[in-house]
């Protein structure tokens, strides 16, 4: 039998046994960028941390229907698109490309759908319409439509805030609208000239105008996903407003719980600070290719700190996941070219699944699972040192790594080599080796580091030396 998959739900602060309400399908909303600018890393972190999350509820035995959002109409994406002189399409369309193309490049699997929210205006009036219907929502003088948080007597229970010390403005300034309680937080917003100009605003009931960033989320998840999710998945910092609005004005529509459970990821540090466009320390995935920092080794990266501990980003923590995944590499092409191995290396495999589960299925402890892999590593290495003749225990080792890294993806693209480049590694390996001969340790090492700074990685095995172009 399977084991059991607890997972941290923030809802009630614990580790709780988790499996989707029809013990079939785990239906999961995932909060997607604001495509205004690329995302950077930060955002890929928590993207990182969702794909892990739906790989292992499939290896659990359940199937995944993950909707990300693209929210494509916003402040900023007005903004941007003013500034510009451009339509909101205009601006989003690129960076949508952007946002897939960094997708893929991070090997994150993709959703069952990727709803913008310029594609789903009737649902969010219609949710609107219901909330107004069951008094929790007004209009205000100027036609903005607001939810009134103090006719929602559960509202902070998500992010267990008191509503007298809320202050208001999360994406709306106090003195933006006329309303109630500054505490109110807009549905929808009547539109002003700016809206009109870059095509960001719709007829309504309540006149022209345009949907409030939290009732995006609401409208697209239950419509896609149905009145209650199993699971709703974002970065730390949504907590609050965002999702505490989801709930309000979801539950405040339908009497029903919104989502089961809540899961958040923890921020991406750089040298200790919360990465930020802001901040001016924005790293992107266009950063990363420039630099030749492979997919695997970011995910090494990513995986190597439990996803509700913050991770800081430096450029040894870079380089140790290079080297970490060329090691993985390296055992990947061993145990594919090996033909034998030895009872030993069965049981290591086993050992290896085995902890790998318990870790992933222990609220995703990616850190253990990556333990797991990398003692499986050094223990088959030292089997299939000792050159075993067992067909089924090779087997074995195959299909334990096949499925501890179906989950984690770390092994390395092969990088393509130019012409020209293996002839000459070939002579340089053939100089160290007469260079070792002679105990002329200093002139080997010497190539040995020559060769890496041209990212040309070498190692000894007992079968001879390998090399690898690993940037």
């Amino acid at each position: 039998m399977p084991s059991e998959f607890r997972l941290y739900n923030t809802l009630t602060r614990q580790v709780e046994p988790f499996a989707p309400a029809d013990g079939a399908c785990v239906r999961m909303y995932t909060c997607g960028p604001t495509v205004y600018n690329p995302a950077h890393l930060g955002n890929f972190r928590t993207f990182l941390f969702e794909d892990l999350l739906r790989r292992v509820l499939r290896l659990r035995g359940w199937s995944v229907n993950q909707v990300m959002n693209l929210t494509d109409v916003d402040d900023k994406i007005i903004k941007r698109a003013n500034e510009r002189g451009l339509t909101i399409t205009q601006v989003t369309n690129p960076v949508i490309e952007i946002f897939h193309r960094d997708r893929e490049y991070l090997r994150i699997e993709r959703a069952e759908s990727y709803p913008r929210a310029t594609e789903f205006i009737p649902q969010m009036i219609a949710l609107v319409q219901a909330l107004v219907d069951r008094g929790v929502a007004y209009q205000a003088e100027d036609g903005s439509v607001y939810f009134a948080i103090d006719r929602f007597p559960s509202y902070g229970k998500l992010s267990r805030l008191d509503t007298r010390e809320v202050r208001p403005g999360a994406r709306v300034s106090q003195d933006e609208y006329s309303k109630e309680n500054a505490q109110d937080f807009a549905l929808w917003k009547a539109a002003k000239e700016e809206d009109e100009r870059t095509g960001a605003a719709w007829d309504s009931p309540w006149g022209r105008g345009r949907p409030g960033w939290h009732l995006e989320c609401s409208a697209m998840a239950m419509s896609l996903l149905g009145e209650t999710l199993d699971l709703h998945c974002g970065g730390i910092d949504l907590i609050f407003p965002h999702h505490e609005d989801e709930i309000a004005q979801s539950e405040g529509a339908t009497g029903k719980q919104f989502s089961r459970f809540w899961c958040h990821g923890a921020f991406l540090l750089t040298d200790g600070t919360k990465m930020a466009k802001r901040l001016g320390n924005v790293h992107t995935v266009a950063d990363l290719r420039e630099n030749a920092v492979s997919a695997a080794a970011v995910r090494h990266f990513v995986f190597s700190t439990h996803y509700r501990q913050e991770l800081n980003l430096s450029a040894d923590a870079l380089e140790g996941a290079l080297n970490a995944v060329r090691r993985i590499g390296t055992f990947a092409r061993r145990l594919e070219e090996a033909r034998g191995g030895t009872p030993a290396l069965a049981e290591a495999a086993r050992i290896a699944v085995e902890s790998a589960r318990a870790a992933l299925f222990d609220d995703l402890n990616a850190p253990e699972a990556l333990a797991a892999l990398h003692t499986f590593i050094g223990a088959a290495n030292a089997e299939l040192d000792r050159g075993g003749t067992d067909e089924s225990a090779m087997q074995e080792a195959r299909r334990a790594f096949a499925l501890i890294d179906g989950v984690l993806d770390v092994v390395p693209e092969e990088v393509s080599v130019e012409a020209g480049l293996a002839e000459r590694v070939e002579a340089l390996l053939a100089e160290r080796k007469a260079a070792r001969a002679r105990r002329d340790f200093a002139a080997a090492d010497a190539i040995r580091k020559s060769l890496e700074a041209e990212g040309i990685a070498v190692e000894d095995l007992p079968t001879g030396t390998r090399w690898t172009k690993v940037r």
